[in-house]
């Protein structure tokens, strides 16, 4: 046996001809799997996620007789994919293989946001971000909000890939300048450039190497945010920008169910400049106890200056200056104004029992309604010395009878007072008579609203148990004065979402119909 001609393989017990024909036979079969870094970094990806839905991915997986066991242990398949390339002889395989691995894990390693592209505010809620709970940023200008929400989607399209990511603001037409704008600059300034490609038509970014992609809808078009359907995976990343433009907590969870859905794990960003009104409906939501939200607060005064630039310093400095009221809603993010509301008496708290039972100078209304709108009746106390007004209970029914209404009037032993109905229907105020309560028409007239609302909004206070007469709460802390089609205040009153209102103006319109009230 020439010894010349033996090489390294195996035990080295075989002659060079015996290892070339080893090796032809197994590289045959290997080397379409291996000879390009697209299909080894598939497999690195498969492997990484340990979950195979599409046929293509079961095929190329099983070419290599890995199964779907082999994925919940990485070490496993990895080893698989080792063992086929010693096994076939191809020792330039393996090494490409091993030198390709290397390079994938450092790929699928946990990617991480350098801290230099944070602002202080972000350093600590960046470390705790969880799945499946729902986080807020809020804050004035040049509070880096977005920015940050715009950073932590791309790191989790690439530390998720499975996962797609879609991005909402209400408007169709303000994504390319917006959210879409701060997602490729996040991308820029992470010196991923590279990795993604950046589409208008339609308005998508993909990562090349997972094909993820990062879906961007207006909420004014709904059947373009339902119909979205992913080559894979799943829709597990959502960011709302501009929140408080939407159209209410319905809207949102809307929107929510239509993009979130399948897969366990989801993450859900808000991010929005708080709307001036304490009454809208985004700064009321965060009274509301949600063990599942996190609410994160920022202003431009912990964003590196150099970040937001000389001018912008300036003219916040100036504002503070000139009106300190506008520089704390505008830059601090504070909601301290009205901002259009009527009420801006209103005290949220509990009424007791005890404090119930103390009441003596009662005062009931009703408003007319059947559907659409609810028949809406209320019981009131009335300080008259005080000016302060207690709501005690309410009843909001649709599509039912006055008999039935009245009936639950006296079921609750409300007939101790009288009752003063809207005018409009004489008839049911007769029914109501039918029924034992001691209803009288309102007496209205001339400049009743304008005057009655007034009368209203100059109580000291307004005092609202939610969880009593949530129905009364909703109307008088979200009920707005008349805009323009700029959305400027203007004089008046809308008149819808008032049945309530209008009811208690009703109960107390003894008091604002005095001659030389107003």
């Amino acid at each position: 046996m020439n010894e010349g001609n033996l090489r390294p393989f195996g035990d080295g017990s075989r002659t060079a001809e015996e290892e070339h024909a080893i090796r032809s036979k197994g590289g045959k079969a290997s080397h379409e799997v291996l000879k390009q870094k697209k299909t080894l970094k598939e497999i690195a990806r498969l492997i990484g996620n340990n979950e195979v839905t599409s046929t293509k991915d079961k095929k190329l997986l099983a070419g290599l007789g890995i199964t779907q066991e082999d994925l919940q242990n990485n070490s496993v398949a990895v080893a698989s994919l080792f063992h086929k390339g010693v096994k076939s002889g191809r020792v330039d395989a393996f090494e490409k293989w091993e030198s390709l691995m290397k390079n994938d894990t450092l790929e699928d390693q946990e990617y991480k946001l350098p801290a230099d592209a944070l602002g202080r505010d972000y350093v600590d809620i960046n470390r705790n971000i969880k799945p499946n709970v729902s986080y807020i940023f809020k804050g004035g200008r040049g509070s880096l909000k977005s920015s940050f929400v715009a950073l932590k989607v791309i790191e989790l399209i690439k530390n998720n890939p499975n996962m797609h990511a879609c991005v909402v603001r209400k408007v169709k037409g303000t994504l390319r300048d917006s959210v879409f704008a701060q997602i490729k600059w996040a991308i820029n300034i992470l010196n991923l450039d590279d990795e993604f490609e950046c589409n208008v038509s339609p308005m998508q970014i993909t990562r090349k190497a997972t094909g993820q992609i990062i879906y961007f809808r207006g909420v004014d078009d709904p059947t373009k945010l339902k119909s979205i359907t992913t080559p894979f995976g799943y829709i597990g990343i959502l960011w709302k920008e501009e929140k408080d433009q939407l159209n209410g907590a319905n809207e949102e969870r809307s929107i929510n169910q239509s993009v979130l859905r399948g897969g366990k794990d989801a993450y859900d960003f808000s991010s929005y400049n708080p709307p001036k009104s304490k009454s809208n409906w985004v700064n009321k939501e965060e009274q509301i106890l949600n063990d599942k939200r996190i609410i994160v607060e920022s202003n431009y005064l912990n964003a590196p200056a150099e970040w937001l630039g000389t001018k912008f310093i300036e003219d916040a400095e100036h504002l503070k200056e000139v009106n300190p009221e506008a520089y704390e809603h505008e830059y601090m993010g504070v909601p301290n104004g009205d901002g259009g509301a009527v009420f801006n008496n209103i005290v949220t708290r509990k009424i007791t029992d005890d404090e119930i039972k103390a009441f003596d100078k009662i005062y009931q209304g009703v408003d007319w309604g059947f559907f659409p709108d609810p028949f809406a009746f209320c019981r009131w106390h009335f300080d008259a010395q005080k000016l302060k007004l207690y709501a005690i209970d309410e009843i909001c029914e649709h599509k039912k009878t006055n008999n039935i209404t009245g009936q639950m009037i006296v079921d609750k032993g409300y007939t101790d007072f009288a009752v003063t109905c809207d005018s409009a229907e004489p008839k049911s105020i007769k029914d109501y008579r039918d029924l034992g309560i001691p209803s009288q028409k309102a007496i209205k007239g001339a400049g009743s609203i304008e005057y009655g609302m007034k009368y209203l909004a100059g109580l000291v206070e307004i005092v609202i148990d939610p969880q009593r007469t949530p129905n009364i709460y909703k109307e008088f802390t979200e009920y707005e004065y008349e805009r323009d089609k700029d959305g400027n205040v203007v004089s008046g009153y809308p008149d819808k979402n008032n049945h309530f209102i209008d009811a208690t103006r009703y109960a107390l319109e003894k008091f604002y119909n005095k001659r030389g009230a107003y």
